[in-house]
C-alpha cells in the first residue's frame, strides 16, 4: 500500500508515532511511505529511512522546489507542506494509480486494507466530513461553492492518482490560490473542497476519521453505540484534529493514554526531550 505525507522536521515526531502505530496494526502489509517535503536535514531524513526500515517499509523522499507555493497563505500551525498533496498526481511515479495520504497527528488503530481498497470509480477522493459543526452552509457562502454538498476534511485522503492525472489541472490550483488567498481558512482542505466537492466519496468519519475532540457527542448521536469499545474495536484511523495536539504537555484529551502508548513505543521524545539523535536535533535546532 502507498502512503503519502507532506511535512516540515517539526512534525517528525508524530509522523513516527503515526508510521508505528500503522506498521503495528497492520501485520503482515508492505507499505511505501512518500515523504513529500522541502526542507527537511539530510540528517533526519536518514534517521526517518532506518526508522521505516526496521518494520520492514519502505521510504521514498520526494523532494520538492522551495520555491513552490512560496506565495501561498500559511495559518497559524498549517506550512507550506500542506499544499503539496495537490500536487501529487505529478509529482509521484506515473505507475502509482491510489494512494492514501495522512496528516501525522493521526492514529492508525486497526487494519487499513479495506479503506485502501475502497472504490474510486469516477472519484477523484474518498474522504471524511466531520458533521458536529453546522459549517456546511457558511463554507458554501465563504467559498461561494454553492455546489458543496460537504465540508470534507483533507487529513485523510484516498487519492484516485489515475483519473487525477486526467483531470486536475495544476494552475486552476495556483489560480485559485491567489483569487482567494484572503477567504483560505483552511487552506489545503478548502481548496479540495471548492474545486473537487463534487468528486469526492464520502466515507464514514467514525471509522476513517475519527475527530478525537468528539468522544461524548459521537456517543450521544449514536445512542451509546460508538463507545471506546466500539472505537478500538471499529475506528481504523483516529483524528487529533485541532490546535492542541497529544504529544504537548497540555493536552488533556479523551485519548491522551493511548497516544502515549504509541508514543513510547516509537521511542519518540516527550516533551521536546528525547535520546539519540532526536534529542541531538533538538540541541541544534
Amino acid at each position: 500500500m502507498n502512503i503519502l505525507v507532506a511535512l516540515d522536521s517539526n512534525y517528525i515526531h508524530p509522523l513516527k508515532v503515526m508510521l508505528k502505530s500503522l506498521f503495528l496494526n497492520n501485520p503482515g502489509e508492505h507499505f511505501r511511505i512518500y515523504l513529500m517535503q522541502s526542507t527537511i536535514p539530510e540528517r533526519q531524513l536518514e534517521d526517518l529511512s532506518r526508522f521505516v526500515a526496521e518494520d520492514g517499509q519502505e521510504l521514498e523522499i520526494v523532494k520538492m522546489e522551495q520555491d513552490l507555493f512560496c506565495d501561498a497563505p500559511v495559518i497559524l500551525h498549517y506550512t507550506r507542506e500542506m499544499y503539496y498533496r495537490l500536487l501529487a498526481y505529478k509529482i509521484l511515479p506515473a505507475d502509482i494509480t491510489r494512494i492514501l495520504y495522512l496528516d501525522p497527528d493521526i492514529l492508525a488503530i486497526n487494519p487499513v486494507r479495506e479503506l485502501y481498497e475502497t472504490d474510486l470509480e469516477g472519484y477523484l477522493f474518498a474522504a471524511a466530513y466531520h458533521d458536529v459543526l453546522p459549517n456546511r452552509e457558511l463554507n458554501k457562502i465563504r467559498l461561494k461553492s454553492p455546489e458543496m454538498k460537504a465540508y470534507y476534511n483533507s487529513g485523510v485522503l484516498l487519492m484516485n492518482l489515475d483519473l487525477q492525472r486526467k483531470e486536475i489541472c495544476e494552475q486552476m490550483v495556483f489560480d485559485f490560490v491567489e483569487k482567494n488567498r484572503v477567504k483560505l481558512i483552511m487552506p489545503d482542505q478548502d481548496i479540495i473542497n471548492a474545486l473537487y466537492g463534487s468528486k469526492i466519496k464520502t466515507l464514514d468519519e467514525k471509522r476513517y476519521n475519527y475527530d478525537a475532540r468528539y468522544y461524548y457527542y459521537y456517543k450521544i448521536t449514536t445512542n451509546g453505540m460508538c463507545d471506546m469499545d466500539y472505537i478500538i474495536r471499529n475506528t481504523v484511523l483516529l483524528h487529533f484534529c485541532g490546535k492542541k495536539k497529544p504529544w504537548n504537555k497540555n493536552y488533556g484529551g479523551k485519548f491522551h493514554s493511548l497516544y502515549k502508548h504509541y508514543e513510547k513505543i516509537a521511542d519518540c521524545p516527550v516533551n521536546g526531550y528525547g535520546t539519540g539523535s532526536e534529542k541531538l536535533w533538538k540541541q541544534e535546532k
